[in-house]
């Protein structure tokens, strides 16, 4: 009698900004759960978006826009060159900072605080009011000084001999790595901006788009044909004249040359929309780089607006009117 062994699917394996306590993996865990997943933390979101390439990850989740500065440049550059990658889902996380040291550690005493560029940029006001003079230390990530402040306090009191300096004082960090790492609280709510939000991404593999909700978002890369007037012009028509709205475009240096920009584009719609699939070909014909980044359902839920003589039903019967004249029929006006 032979025995039944039953497979079991491996966890999905997903890279992301660590360490643990990061808003990316805030983001990613509104989309996987730790207990059924394999989490592979990454120094920066260019690895993170490597390692799905790679194969060493299934699926990568990356910041891609703040409140504070627009567009992630590492994540639009990363997934604008290479083999290309699809955006499946997208998240969102509020964000906000603390001001944190070693225990025992003094607000007056802090000269250096280690800080990633982006959290830096979104406590800068309050930095040149409370503390003018400090001197930014770059972290890798959010939680990077934390973990380190972690260790090293560990080290001391496990009674090591020889314990490297920090090389900062403080760090801005988010409020859970607080208690996440045993840190000294020294100001919180240090962000300029209360409201500030952050937008992830899922990262994946090409394959299977997720199907059309009617609250969806198309990511382009777009390059525009060299010395060319009115390129920009021609390029964004494709979209005007179609009834698709674009909610981000940002320009990327292609890095070939000065003068040389492709852009970093959110449309509004899915590439199974008829107006959408019409933008995309009308791009295809008059640039010469269109770089797909996937149609996914947008996080807050909203409707995409169509307008008058953009639906589905309208590209079809526009077509089925062509096709008419075509065959030697002439369909009476309104047929």
């Amino acid at each position: 009698m032979s025995e039944h062994v039953e497979e079991t699917e491996a966890p999905l394996r997903y890279a992301y900004l660590g360490p643990a306590g990061t808003f990316t993996e805030a983001a990613l865990f509104q989309v996987a759960s730790p207990e059924d997943s394999e989490l592979l933390p990454q120094p920066d979101v260019v690895s993170a978006i490597d390692a799905v390439r790679t194969g060493e990850a299934d699926l990568a989740v990356v910041a891609i826009e703040s409140t504070a500065e627009g567009g992630v440049t590492a994540t639009l550059d990363a997934l604008a060159v290479g083999e290309p990658l699809v955006l499946l889902q997208e998240m969102l996380v509020p964000v906000g900072f603390t001001l944190a040291g070693p225990p025992g550690s003094r607000l007056e005493d802090v000269r250096r605080i280690a800080a990633h560029p982006h959290a830096w940029v979104q406590c800068r006001r309050w930095l040149a009011t409370h503390l003018p003079r400090v001197v930014q230390v770059p972290a890798t990530s959010n939680t990077a000084p934390a973990a380190l402040i972690a260790e090293r306090t560990a080290r001391l009191r496990a009674g090591a001999v020889e314990v490297a300096p920090l090389g900062f004082d403080a760090a801005l960090v988010p409020p859970n790595a607080v208690d996440t790492y045993g840190l000294e609280p020294l100001a919180e709510g240090v962000e300029d901006n209360p409201n500030a939000v952050t937008r992830f991404v899922l990262v994946g593999r090409p394959g299977i788009l997720p199907e059309r909700t009617g609250a969806d978002k198309t990511t382009l890369v777009v390059h525009l044909p060299h010395n060319n007037a009115g390129a920009l012009l021609d390029m964004l028509e494709q979209f005007a004249t179609r009834g698709v709205n674009l909610s981000r475009i940002e320009s990327r240096p292609i890095g070939d040359s000065l003068g040389r920009y492709s852009f970093s584009i959110d449309a509004e719609g899915h590439i199974q929309d008829e107006r959408v699939a019409a933008a995309l070909m009308g791009l295809y014909r008059v640039c010469p780089v269109v770089r797909f980044l996937g149609s996914y359902p947008r996080v807050d839920g909203v409707r995409t607006a169509v307008r008058p003589g953009t639906s589905d039903a309208d590209f079809i019967a526009s077509r089925a009117w062509v096709e008419a004249l075509r065959a030697g029929r002439h369909p009476a006006p309104g047929d």
